[in-house]
């Protein structure tokens, strides 16, 4: 079981108290209202992480169930792996629909789920979804945990964080990881650019991991209303390289059929 999280300035074991956490060398670290606790350093603080817009559209978009096949599909694995007392990190949770599946995956064999995030604003709603989830704002590159303290590492659609992904698993532990396929959304870009073009392959290759399984999931889902279509573009990245000319183009789109397609990979941590 992990014993908890460190404290980013000693390095020593934060013990949790009502309001906050505090380390044997009295560096204190203040619970916000909503349950979560700040472990990035003051030096790294601002501008980091997802912003209120883009957390609110995605907030709103998942709570519609667009992408419950895949919440789906990662709870089943995730499921299919796990043993009883088994720990979880969910890294880069964001607002929480993920951690939220993971938790009720995991509490049914006694184990113990953690969520870090860089972006307090998404923590604010994450906090609130799942009481029982440890969240802590940090940085997947340097993360607030001892060495080798996690069964399971999960990342959907986030950063890559290898080196320290392979410091908190346990020997044998699984880094299961989802990302967006060639045409993912791809409709959606033709709605927007003259010149489409598909998302980049990812490089599957880990080293000091070896990939044990690997999942296609494909859903065209229809979005029936403008307010869908807006808050699907506002939660990619493309929306904060797009201009504003273009953007006017989903003004009126009030239907859409858009491609989901999501990889999702299972790796296991091996010696080096």
């Amino acid at each position: 079981m992990v014993k908890g999280f460190l404290c980013p300035v000693c390095g020593k074991l934060l013990i949790e108290e009502e309001k906050s956490y505090k380390c044997e060398n009295n560096h204190c670290f203040d619970k916000a209202k909503q349950g979560y606790v700040n472990l990035l350093p003051s030096n790294s603080q601002k501008g980091h992480g997802d912003n209120k817009l883009m957390i609110n559209a995605r907030r709103e978009f998942l709570q519609k169930g667009y992408y419950e096949h895949l919440k789906n599909k990662l709870c089943e694995v995730i499921e299919q792996h796990s043993s009883d007392g088994f720990s979880c990190l969910d890294s880069g949770c964001g607002e929480g629909y993920y951690t939220k599946g993971i938790y009720k995956t995991i509490c049914k064999k006694d184990g113990q789920v953690y969520a870090i995030d860089v972006s307090k604003e998404a923590l604010k709603f994450a906090s609130k979804s799942c009481d029982n989830v440890k969240f802590a704002v940090a940085s997947a590159y340097k993360m607030p945990f001892d060495n080798e303290c996690f069964d399971i590492v999960t990342s959907v659609f986030a950063p890559l964080a290898k080196d320290e992904f392979y410091r908190i698993l346990k020997q044998n532990g699984l880094f299961i990881t989802v990302f967006p396929l060639e045409n993912h959304l791809f409709s959606l870009k033709k709605a927007i650019y003259d010149a489409p073009y598909p998302n980049k392959p990812e490089n599957t290759g880990l080293s000091g991991f070896e990939l044990i399984s690997s999942s296609e999931i494909k859903k065209n889902i229809c979005l029936n209303c403008n307010k869908d279509i807006v808050n699907l573009f506002m939660m990619t990245p493309y929306y904060y390289k797009t201009s504003a000319n273009d953007q006017k183009k989903l003004n009126d789109l009030n239907e859409l059929m858009v491609e989901t397609e999501f990889m999702l990979l299972v790796y296991r941590k091996i010696k080096q």
